[in-house]
């Protein structure tokens, strides 16, 4: 199924039911008083997150969503019946803004969970309810309020731990196939990978983590070159990037420093904390390269960008290197887990550097 990311909608819910003007009319009872009933209120619209949806693709042909009215009031004091609410099925994920105001709704993260995006409109009022002592035959009654219309924007961002990142042909594709069971298309020119990719990676039978494959970003993604600005945002629910470089491109003119820093500066220009994201570099195609040559290109790297924080050299096709990377990638992943524990119960501290030999 084709990925969609995005979607545009109008949710109009039902407006409130009107009120009735009615009098008590029997055999022997010729005046009898007021007896017009309230409308029913109209139904809202709630969006709802369903597990079993990963694309937003269906609102591209289903655009205008729409709950019931409520039903008018009658005599007799019957209430008219409220309009059904109606309930529209996201992707988990699914984060909810008014196209007009731009003003974020919610974000709908767990199966179940439910968010209103538009409320029913309130009943309106019989004449039965304006009787008065001095007013024993009341004529008057209220219509029923508007229910709210809204234009929605809809956005699916991916609920991962990990996400990849690194230019077109780095080997984040073949990197995500050998670690967990996703088997995203794999080919030897940039822009291979066309929409974002899930796996998932089991360390053990009770140990795993979402990692995320997201196209290639080239210089200039923030203002929507390539396919970079479409997909950059999938990484703002990541907890740690892994930025893979290869260090034996096929063509020799690329500069592997270059491109590691046109990335960095395509997160930086992205905004948020994204680029402040805790970051470990992977240097990939290690099998491609002799020990030597390796070590060499490695340094030469190192040196160039500065760089202090965690290294790890793979192979992506092979698989060298990949299992401790993704143990030590699960151990500082329940360590960050731990530290959010904390914050949540007021003991706020700085998070700790990441020491692979300590876990």
């Amino acid at each position: 199924m084709k990925f969609v990311d995005e979607a545009t909608i109008r949710v109009d819910a039902g407006n409130g039911g009107s009120g009735c003007v009615s009098f008590r009319r029997e055999k022997y009872i010729p005046k009898g008083g007021p007896d017009g009933g309230d409308g029913g209120d109209g139904g809202s619209v709630y969006l709802i997150a369903d597990s079993g949806l990963n694309t937003l693709v269906d609102f591209r042909h289903r655009r205008i969503h729409r709950a019931e009215n409520g039903r008018p009031g009658k005599g007799r004091n019957c209430t008219g019946q409220g309009g059904s609410d109606l309930l529209v099925k996201v992707p988990v994920g699914t984060r909810v803004s008014d196209l007009e105001t731009e003003e974020q709704l919610g974000e709908l993260l767990q199966h179940g969970q439910r968010l209103c995006v538009a409320k029913g409109g309130f009943h309106g009022i019989g004449n039965a309810r304006f009787k008065s002592s001095t007013n024993r035959t009341p004529r008057q009654s209220t219509p029923g309020t508007p229910g709210e219309q809204r234009q929605l924007k809809l956005e699916l961002i991916l609920l991962a731990d990990v996400g990849l990142l690194g230019m077109p042909n780095a080997g984040k594709s073949s990197l995500l196939t050998k670690v967990s069971s996703a088997e995203p298309k794999i080919a030897d020119y940039p822009f291979t990978t066309l929409y974002p990719n899930l796996g998932v990676v089991r360390v053990d039978a009770e140990r795993s983590f979402v990692i995320a494959d997201i196209p290639g970003v080239i210089e200039g993604a923030a203002e929507g070159a390539g396919l970079g600005i479409h997909f950059l945002k999938h990484l703002d629910r990541t907890r740690l990037l892994l930025h893979l470089i290869d260090l034996a491109p096929m063509d020799e003119s690329r500069d592997p420093a270059l491109e590691a820093r046109k990335t960095v500066a395509e997160l930086e220009k992205f905004g948020g904390d994204l680029a402040a994201r805790e970051r470990w570099m992977v240097l990939n195609k290690k099998d491609l390269l002799s020990a030597d040559e390796f070590d060499a290109r490695r340094r030469t790297l190192l040196q160039t960008l500065q760089w202090e924080g965690p290294v790890y050299a793979i192979s992506a096709l092979s698989g060298e290197g990949t299992r401790s990377l993704m143990r030590d990638l699960m151990s500082r992943l329940e360590q960050l887990a731990r530290q959010q524990d904390t914050i949540d119960g007021s003991t706020a501290g700085e998070d700790e550097p990441w020491d692979p030999l300590q876990g």
